[in-house]
């Protein structure tokens, strides 16, 4: 097995391996990803977001043949203020996906550790997550935890 090191940062050329690993973690959640209508759009987010290191990161794992074999994803977000978060800046983890070859190996681990630490060094004061069956342990080792008032959906169409 090779070393594939630490996790590094991610940039705008590595949208295609970002958008790969996303198109995995939505199939295996049950999205139909086989629609192409938002592939494009997904990858012009992607590039956009890379362009702002202070609001948005990418933390990944690269295989030297395959590209990126893992990641995990953040943003800083801004909302009102509270007692506990006086700035209002929350965090928010996403894209969490590893290829099937490549689990239970720490990549993931080591991604959104990397993504954690650089939340440290924004004004983030809390991180939120919505957690899949198989990362809920991952997630609660690192110190998540079930929020006092559940978060709910709703999705509107026109």
């Amino acid at each position: 097995m090779v070393d594939l090191g630490e996790p590094r940062r991610a940039g705008v050329a590595d949208v295609d391996g970002v958008l790969r690993l996303r198109e995995l973690m939505l199939g295996e959640m049950g999205a139909d990803v086989a629609t192409a209508e938002w592939r494009a759009p997904a990858r012009e987010w992607f590039a956009e977001r890379l362009r702002h290191p202070g609001e948005f990161a990418v933390f990944a794992v690269e295989d030297p043949a395959e590209g990126l074999i893992s990641c995990a994803a953040g943003s800083c977000e801004s909302r009102a203020p509270t007692p506990s978060n006086p700035a209002g800046r929350t965090g928010r983890v996403f894209n969490m996906s590893t290829l099937p070859a490549h689990r239970g190996r720490g990549h993931g681990r080591r991604c959104l550790e990397a993504l954690l630490a650089w939340f440290r060094t924004t004004e983030v004061r809390e991180v939120h997550l919505n957690a899949t069956e198989d990362g809920i342990g991952l997630y609660r080792s690192l110190g998540f935890a079930e929020p006092a008032h559940p978060a709910l959906l709703l999705h509107v169409r026109s």
